[in-house]
């Protein structure tokens, strides 16, 4: 909510007013604030007591939320977080307009008492058949085993009919001065990423257009409930495929602490957040412009059904014959899952993602796709959208996809983000005598780089399935059972590339560039 005065000159004062006013009338604003509200307002799970009126900067426990930028502007708007979800619009607009604007005394709910409290919703106890009805006298033996097994049905079928969704896309336009844009980031568990949408006024046309945003870091794993708003700042952008249209965009963003004003009055800009590993990426990457590195990495991934969380393809509860025919395979039964490594290729070339190739790999179920080559930052880029158009495809199709590096324990290859790198030395004339330059120091930083290489990567670098030990760093030409392979055409030419095999599937793109690039050119400590 806000107003002109609000949003002009001096509004922060004008809504610390109204918080004064909204505070005094408390309890008659909650009377028409929803019914069932006190099951919600507990003071647990992002909300404030019912009876309780509080009120505090970016703090989502508190009955009115102001966003940290308003103390740092000067003005804006703030939020009311206690309506429930089936609140009256009319009513409670009408109310606190009344509140804060048209009078002293808040305007009386058409309703004529608070709603009484009621009881917990009960659930009627699982059926199992027979032997739970209670009318019942007939004796039956259950077989466990047969009880705890799950039949499932090889046959995915999505949840919702994707044809809907086709239809009213296809059918319903939108202004032609509108823009969607997806914003996309990293949340704070691992890596995962989260999305919301937006929509612009008019179509962005370049980065700058796209605004600072902001979301709930409590509720990512990045904030605490109490100082909760992190923002979001766009660093790229691409056309959306799953929407279409000329004017529909996905938004690669990075995660920035607020800006803050201390008591001295001083503002302190954005900043990034701990768990914001673009902005080092970035500035590295510009300090080594001149070197132009350029990147190619391969994502490795496995399919999973969505309900036994096995490889698909797998027997329930069993194991496929053993890996020889799967890698780069094709067929019923050695190539799993092609329909979604297919539509994912396609999404992610319409979306100007930079995939350079895909095929099946060696143990059955998994997959890779290679995102390259990209130069510099874009390589982070690019494979965490790339990663998060994965997800998306495999939401339509009601498969989950794991980035773990071992899914698998026993005779099984793992998955692997294997980093191909080159550099302006490495692919000129001479540049063979500078990737063994290169070798000595990733060699002296082999263990600062398996602390960032990627978590769980200890159970996929063994020594075993082409893989060389965590603890031993090794190099060789065409050995893919060693740290760092070079092609064989590198000694041959002269020049070219090589390949960091030791990162794993779930690594984090702009940690492990930004490492390679701080050892091989930098010579900067990785660690830092």
């Amino acid at each position: 909510y806000s107003t002109i005065g609000t949003r002009a000159p001096g509004g922060w004062g004008v809504i610390q007013d109204h918080m004064a006013r909204l505070e005094s009338k408390h309890m008659e604003h909650m009377v028409g604030y929803g019914e069932g509200n006190e099951r919600r307002l507990t003071g647990r799970h992002e909300t404030a007591p019912m009876d309780k009126f509080s009120w505090g900067v970016a703090n989502r426990g508190s009955s009115i939320r102001v966003p940290r930028s308003v103390p740092v502007d000067g003005c804006g708007y703030y939020e009311d977080r206690r309506p429930a979800s089936n609140m009256d619009p009319y009513l409670v607009t009408r109310m606190i307009v009344a509140t804060t604007l048209l009078s002293k005394e808040a305007p009386k709910p058409a309703i004529a008492a608070a709603p009484k409290p009621r009881p917990a919703p009960s659930f009627p106890p699982v059926y199992r058949g027979v032997a739970d009805d209670p009318e019942c006298d007939e004796e039956v033996d259950f077989d466990e085993d047969e009880v705890d097994s799950v039949d499932v049905d090889e046959i995915i079928v999505p949840l919702l009919d994707m044809s809907i969704l086709l239809d009213f896309k296809n059918t319903l336009p939108y202004g032609d001065n509108q823009c969607l844009a997806e914003y996309v980031w990293i949340g704070g568990n691992n890596g995962d990423l989260r999305c919301k949408s937006r929509t612009l006024s008019s179509p962005p046309k370049c980065l700058a257009d796209f605004p600072v945003w902001n979301y709930d870091g409590s509720s990512t794993n990045q904030a605490p409930g109490h100082d909760s708003e992190v923002f979001l700042r766009p660093v790229a952008y691409y056309p959306d495929p799953f929407r279409g249209g000329k004017n529909t965009f996905m938004v690669m963003c990075e995660a920035m602490e607020p800006p803050r004003v201390l008591e001295d009055g001083t503002k302190v800009p954005m900043i990034p957040i701990p768990t914001n590993a673009y902005s080092q990426c970035a500035t590295v990457m510009s300090q080594a412009q001149e070197h132009e590195p350029w990147f190619g990495i391969e994502q490795e991934y496995t399919l999973l059904h969505p309900v036994t969380k096995w490889p698909l393809g797998w027997p329930d509860g069993g194991f496929p014959g053993p890996q020889g025919p799967y890698y780069c395979s094709a067929g019923t039964g050695v190539a799993i899952g092609r329909d979604v490594v297919e539509v994912h290729n396609f999404c992610c070339l319409a979306a100007g993602i930079n995939v350079s190739g895909v095929n099946a790999e060696v143990m059955p179920g998994q997959w890779e796709y290679q995102v390259g080559p990209c130069i510099g930052i874009d390589a982070g880029n690019m494979m965490w959208m790339s990663r998060y158009i994965m997800l998306r495809v495999c939401e339509m199709f009601n498969v989950e996809v794991s980035f773990d590096p071992k899914p698998i324990p026993g005779d099984w290859n793992g998955a692997g983000c294997h980093t191909n790198y080159s550099t302006i030395g490495t692919r000129a004339p001479g540049g063979w005598e500078v990737v063994k330059e290169h070798m000595k120091l990733l060699e002296a930083n082999h263990m600062v780089h398996m602390v960032g290489y990627g978590e769980g990567n200890e159970r996929r670098l063994t020594g075993r399935h082409e893989t060389a030990p965590m603890d031993k760093f090794s190099w060789g030409v065409a050995n893919r059972g060693s740290s760092i392979r070079v092609p064989r055409s590198l000694p041959v030419d002269g020049c070219g590339y090589y390949e960091d095999r030791r990162p794993a599937s779930n690594m984090d793109p702009y940690l492990v560039t930004r490492m390679i690039v701080q050892t091989t050119l930098l010579k900067q400590d990785p660690s830092k």
